[in-house]
This record gives C-alpha cells, structure tokens and sequence, in this order.
C-alpha cells in the first residue's frame, strides 16, 4: 500500500478498491471522486488527471504541512447509488478532503456523508442550485450555479432576437434544473417555452421530441443535459430540417459534441464554465497536461487543478488538516492562484462571481462566440 500511495504521489490517481481501512501516515491523501466509467468517464477521467498534475506540482514544491501530497479516486459512475458507496469508502479511508462532483445528481447525495465526516469538499464541475440546500457547509463549489449558466442564456438568446424556445432535459439534478430555471425565468420576462420534453439517458431515437419541437416551431432548441446523448438530438433535429438555434448547457461543452453530432454541431452554441484554450493564463497548464498525459485537458480541467491548488492552500494556510480549520480557512478564501480566475464564497459556499462564456461550434471544435 505504501508504495502505491507514493506512486499516486507522483501524480497517479489508485482505484478505489484497496483493502486497507487506512492511509499511510507519511502523506497526506486527498480523495478524487469523479465518474471513471460510464457515459460521463471522459470528463471524470480529464478531471482526476487535472488534480494530479496539480498534486504533482505542489509535490515538487515541498508538498503541504512538510508531507507528500497522494491521491485516490472514488468512481461515481454519474450515478447516485454508485456515488454513495464510493463516497462511504473515501470518507472513511482517512483521505483530508475531496476534490470532486462532476454529475450532480451523483454528487448530491454524497454531501451528508462528506458533511458527516467533517471533510471539507471541493467541487469543480457539478453546479445544480439543487446543492445548495443539502449543503452541511463543508462543501465548496467553484463552478457558478444554474442560476449563472441562466443569466448567460438569457442574455445570448436576447441578443439574437429569440422569442420562443424549446427545452428538453434528462430528468437528472443537473439538467432539471437548469430546466426549470430557464423556463421559470425565461417565461417571467414575457418570452414562449413552446415545448418541454424530458427524455432517457441513453436514448437514441428522438423521431418523437424532435416532431413534438417542430410542430412548435421555437426559435432555438435549448439541450441541458449531457454530450453523449445531446450529439444525437442535434443531429437528428437537423436530420429532420429543423433550422433554428440550438444552445447546449455546460454539460455538453465536450470536444466529443462534435465526434456525435458530425456537421450538425455546426453553429451550436454552448454556456460553458472557462476551458483551458480560452483562457491566457492557462497555457502552461495546458502544456504540462499535454505532456504528461499526451491529449489536451477538457473542458472541466482547469477548474479541477485549481480546485485541487485551493485546497492544498487552505490546509496550508490552516497550518493543520483539522477539518473545521480547513473549511473556516476556504470560507473565507480570496485565491487568486488560480488559472480559471479569482475564488472567494458566498454565504452558500458557491461561487461568488458568474464564470460562464458563450462559445460556438465552428469547424469541428468550440470557439469564443461574439455577440
């Protein structure tokens, strides 16, 4: 085990399925909990890779508190139930917090058990409003809320003259609520929802949403849910001639978008949290990643390596890995060591300024939108 935990050390991230209840005392191991399997993997496994090259590089700085920073991933699959039996192992694995959350459907009902466990939390990607309340207040979110990617939206979609909209979701806490945020607000200002669908993970035929959306006639298709099964409905809607705007939430700002929807992700516009290319600060970043793990870092990278940097800063900075001092520590954060932009905490642990761009598929990849 303790040979494994210094692999990790260098940047490796261990499978979760260890027999040991414990970890060794000669580092300092931070739990990763992402989904390595399943639909949502590419991003997850973007994510832990992210953290350990930031680990790698507070390693090779001296480490924190004098020790070795190591790391152990807890697969959540995207999914709740898998989430909470990963979540109970890193809770009690002796782990000095976690950086994670990429579903947040997965990630909801792993908040009481990290609260249990007095473990501060560092989620980089999941952002559903639906968070806040089961917060226990050791969580911390730097993605901006639903409520943000709502305000991004909105403002695009006036912009460009739209009146009416259609919103299909998958039913999951991350894409209801966006959902139902967009329709509540974006009905309240006087515009048209003309169709509101809810569809299946892993559904390939969508010959009926795409009829129901048509006979309405919207002027954009708003898709909140994930790439993988978002690249089939937009090809399919153009497929079928729809022709008007189609926009996808930050759950489908993957470069994959484009590998399943083909042609069709021509023009598509996404809110997206800040994604390494876009950002100046990033490129040394975005360097080291390429040369570590030879592909370049998704869309979620940036926030995970600076989720990973907070962190390590607050347990430092704490002079301790005393969990209330830690999270009284990152309550009241001003991080400015960061790639993705500064990090301070509302009263509700999320973020408090909006992070969202607007970006839009051309030829094969995402590029900065102007509007």
């Amino acid at each position: 085990m303790r040979n494994l935990l210094k692999s990790a050390a260098a940047g490796v991230a261990l499978a979760l399925a260890f027999s040991a209840p414990g970890i060794s005392q000669e580092t300092l191991t931070v739990g990763i909990m992402v989904p390595t399997t399943g639909s949502e993997a590419t991003y997850g496994q973007d994510m832990a890779n992210a953290v350990n090259l930031a680990i790698s590089e507070i390693n090779a700085a001296g480490g924190v508190l004098g020790k070795q920073l190591a790391s152990v991933v807890g697969d959540d699959g995207c999914d709740a139930q898998m989430a909470v039996n990963a979540a109970s192992k890193l809770a009690s694995s002796g782990v000095v917090g976690i950086v994670g959350g990429y579903c947040s459907g997965a990630t909801v009902p792993t908040l009481k058990i990290y609260g249990d466990a007095k473990l501060p939390m560092i989620i980089p990607a999941a952002n559903s409003t639906k968070l806040i309340p089961e917060n226990p207040g050791n969580a911390f979110m730097i993605n901006s809320t639903g409520n943000d990617q709502v305000a991004k939206a909105i403002e695009y979609f006036n912009a460009k003259g739209v009146k009416s909209i259609a919103i299909v979701n998958q039913g999951d806490a991350y894409s209801q609520d966006l959902a139902d945020l967009t329709r509540k607000t974006w009905e309240a200002a006087g515009n048209t929802v003309t169709s509101f669908e809810t569809t299946n993970k892993g559904e390939q035929d969508y010959s009926a949403v795409v009829t129901s959306i048509k006979s309405g006639n919207p002027d954009a298709v708003f898709w909140t849910a994930y790439y993988a099964d978002g690249g089939l409905l937009i090809r399919q809607l153009r497929e079928s001639g729809y022709q008007g705007l189609i926009a996808v939430g930050d759950g489908s700002n993957s470069p994959e978008l484009f590998k399943i929807a083909g042609p069709a992700a021509e023009g598509v516009i996404a809110f997206s949290n800040p994604t390494a290319e876009f950002l100046p600060e990033a490129k040394a970043f975005a360097d080291a990643y390429q040369a570590k793990y030879g592909t370049a870092p998704g869309p979620y990278s940036t926030l995970s390596y600076d989720a990973m940097k907070l962190l390590a800063w607050a347990i430092q900075t704490a002079g301790t890995t005393d969990s209330a001092k830690v999270i009284e520590t990152l309550k009241g954060a001003n991080f400015t060591d960061t790639i993705s932009g500064p990090i301070s905490f509302t009263a509700e642990n999320t973020l408090a300024r909006s992070n969202f761009v607007v970006l839009e598929g051309k030829g094969g990849a995402w590029t900065l939108a102007q509007f």
